[in-house]
């Protein structure tokens, strides 16, 4: 089916790419084809979107082309600045709208300088690599998230009545206010805190401490 649409979708975006770009329709087209499709979508509906995405490819190609000239040349000439290197592979990153050109940039302009010049006149190579680097940060932010947010919260409710529970046999007189400040920890470090007794002691006495000077 979404195959079928994407068919669809390419013939739509055809027809309105090729009055203003008739030699390069076809390549523009498959460029903005390598877009979620639900953004597709969107810019059939949304012109501005859609002339956005089709300037930016543009663009795209007219880097692609001057650097293929580039590596042509000798390799004094070619010895591009970083700057103009990290601008360059920041707007062709930037047409895959993911979202994250910035960082994925970032990540692409660590290689040699070669690989990077490789980068600039390879699209499907730079596809693959922004394609990687996209995967690199989902799979952090599914880490740094723990799953979802919301199950970070009940998980962050149940560590606090447990560290509580814990805390008031060491000081029962300032446990709520010592439980609060240990909860501004991550969820990784509460749940070292209840494995290990004598890093939660010393925990409570560093609170204490901060509860003391502002007493």
């Amino acid at each position: 089916m979404d195959e079928e649409n994407l068919e669809s979708i390419g013939e739509q975006l055809y027809n309105l790419i090729y009055p203003k770009h008739k030699e390069c329709a076809g390549k523009l087209t498959g460029m903005l084809l390598e877009l979620p499709l639900p953004v597709l979508s969107q810019m059939l509906q949304d012109e501005t979107m859609l002339t956005a995405a089709v300037d930016k490819a543009v663009r795209a190609l007219q880097l692609e082309n001057k650097s293929s000239e580039v590596t042509l040349k000798d390799e004094d000439d070619a010895s591009v600045s970083s700057d103009s290197m990290g601008e360059q592979l920041f707007q062709l990153v930037d047409v895959y709208n993911t979202g994250h050109s910035q960082k994925i940039t970032g990540m692409l302009l660590e290689q040699h300088k070669d690989a990077v010049l490789h980068l600039l006149s390879d699209p499907k190579c730079l596809e693959k690599h922004v394609n990687l680097a996209l995967k690199t940060i989902k799979e952090q932010n599914v880490d740094e998230t723990d799953i979802s947010d919301s199950s970070e919260i009940d998980d962050i409710d149940k560590l606090g009545e447990k560290i509580f529970s814990l805390v008031v046999e060491m000081d029962p007189l300032h446990a709520n206010n010592i439980t609060g400040m240990l909860l501004e920890m991550d969820l990784a470090a509460l749940q070292q805190l209840l494995s290990d007794h004598t890093m939660l002691e010393a925990a409570v006495q560093k609170a204490q401490t901060v509860l003391n000077t502002q007493s």
